[in-house]
């Protein structure tokens, strides 16, 4: 599968802690000791951002637990044709569900939460580089920590947060615009830097177009 604890990234105050956040592909695709362990390690959330078209065909293990959270990031037929270089559609269009998936992150208990979609790439990818950002993780390692993913090309990351600073402001603005409130914010920022003073980033680079990144 593919899965990582986002722990020891570089940050404005610090890193990253361990086992706090974890991203991940599909988790129906768990064993059954695969089951087992994220029952037995600490899990508190897991957070799923599937469509409903796709939880009804393949359910997740955990659907019947209480740390489960389902928050498709996406309508499950696009309303835009994205392009081939950048998640800026996705965050243009799905400000309140990505606000509401942000939130249901905020509001998790003490612990780690696991946040997943289909392939671990673009849903996932786009909602952790603004969690990341939000943590004060440096621009330059939520693209490398993107890159990690099978099929990630550094450049949809790289414009995708360009758009976001150019366009938004960075993600705390962008957030607090969807409805976030600054007390999640914290919540989040602490929860990832516990002690920080981390602020969001700005990014002001730029990068050329690349390979379509898929959904």
């Amino acid at each position: 599968m593919n899965v990582r604890d986002l722990g020891g990234l570089p940050a404005r105050h610090g890193h990253t802690a361990d086992g706090v956040l974890i991203r991940s592909d599909d988790l129906s695709l768990l064993t059954g000791v695969g089951v087992a362990a994220v029952r037995k390690g600490g899990v508190v959330r897991i957070l799923d951002l599937r469509s409903f078209k796709e939880v009804e065909a393949q359910p997740g293990p955990f659907a019947a637990d209480s740390m489960y959270c389902h928050v498709p990031l996406l309508e499950d037929v696009l309303s835009y044709d994205p392009p081939a270089w950048t998640y800026a559609p996705m965050l243009d269009h799905n400000r309140n569900r990505i606000a509401q998936a942000f939130r249901a992150l905020a509001s998790a208990p003490e612990g780690a939460v696991v946040v997943h979609c289909r392939a671990g790439r673009d849903r996932t990818g786009g909602l952790i580089a603004l969690v990341l950002e939000i943590a004060g993780v440096r621009p330059e390692a939520i693209v490398a920590d993107y890159a990690l993913t099978a099929g990630a090309d550094p450049a949809a990351m790289r414009n995708t947060l360009d758009h976001l600073s150019d366009r938004y402001g960075g993600a705390a603005s962008y957030l607090e615009n969807a409805g976030v409130s600054a007390a999640e914010l914290a919540r989040v920022r602490r929860r990832l830097v516990p002690g920080g003073r981390s602020t969001s980033p700005r990014s002001g680079r730029s990068a050329r177009p690349a390979s379509r990144p898929a959904r």
